[in-house]
C-alpha cells in the first residue's frame, strides 16, 4: 500500500509551458487527480515533492483540491537545497510561496544554498528511503530531467518493496481527448 508517494516529473520549460494559462497545464492536473484518487481509495496519506516548478508545482496545486474532499491527505515540500527559487521571476516566486505556506511539512534537506549536483543525488536518495513509491510523468520518448529519477527509482524497487507509476504521453493524450469531449458535450 502507497501511504507516501513522492510526485515528479518534467519541469515547466521542459515541456514548453511558460504559464499556467497553458492548455496542457489542465490536462496534465487530471491526469494527476485520477490517479491520486485511486491512490486515496487505497489509503495513500502524503505526498511529497521536492518543489520544482512543472509536474510538482502543478500536483501540490491538485492536493490542496483535492484536501476539501479527502483532508487527511497532506503534503511535503523538501527541497534539495535553500532558496531554489532565487533566480526565479516573481510571478513564479510567489506561486511557490503560497506552495510552501500551505504545505504541511516543509524543509530543506540539505540547509545551505545550491552548491552542486550532489545535493539533487542526495535528494532523490531520501526521497526514495522514505516513500513507498513516486509516481512520474516522464515519456520514453521525451527525455528530459525526469529520466535520472525514474532510472535511480526503477533501480531502487528492482531491490525493495517500492512502486513506481508512470503517467506517459499516452496518457495524457487520453485526459486531454476526455476533458474536450465532455467540454464539448457540455
Amino acid at each position: 500500500m502507497l501511504k507516501r508517494l513522492v510526485i515528479t516529473g518534467y519541469k515547466q520549460h521542459e515541456l514548453g509551458i511558460f504559464d499556467d494559462k497553458h492548455p496542457g497545464v489542465r490536462f496534465i492536473k487530471k491526469a494527476l487527480e485520477n490517479r491520486l484518487r485511486v491512490l486515496l481509495d487505497e489509503g495513500l496519506e502524503w505526498v511529497i515533492i521536492s518543489g520544482q516548478l512543472g509536474v510538482e508545482t502543478w500536483a501540490a496545486e491538485v492536493v490542496l483540491d483535492l484536501q476539501e474532499e479527502f483532508p487527511q491527505l497532506k503534503y511535503a515540500v523538501l527541497t534539495p537545497f535553500l532558496e531554489q527559487e532565487k533566480k526565479w521571476n516573481e510571478a513564479k516566486q510567489e506561486k511557490y510561496q503560497m506552495i510552501l505556506e500551505q504545505a504541511d511539512f516543509h524543509r530543506s534537506l540539505t540547509n545551505r544554498p545550491y552548491e552542486a549536483p550532489w545535493q539533487f543525488i542526495e535528494k532523490n536518495k531520501f526521497f526514495l528511503r522514505n516513500s513507498d513509491g513516486m509516481l512520474i510523468i516522464y515519456d520514453e520518448e521525451t527525455e528530459g530531467s525526469p529520466k535520472f529519477t525514474k532510472r535511480e527509482a526503477d533501480l531502487y524497487a528492482e531491490k525493495n518493496d517500492y512502486q513506481v507509476l508512470t503517467i506517459t504521453a499516452d496518457d495524457l493524450r487520453v485526459v486531454a481527448e476526455e476533458e474536450q469531449l465532455n467540454d464539448w458535450e457540455q
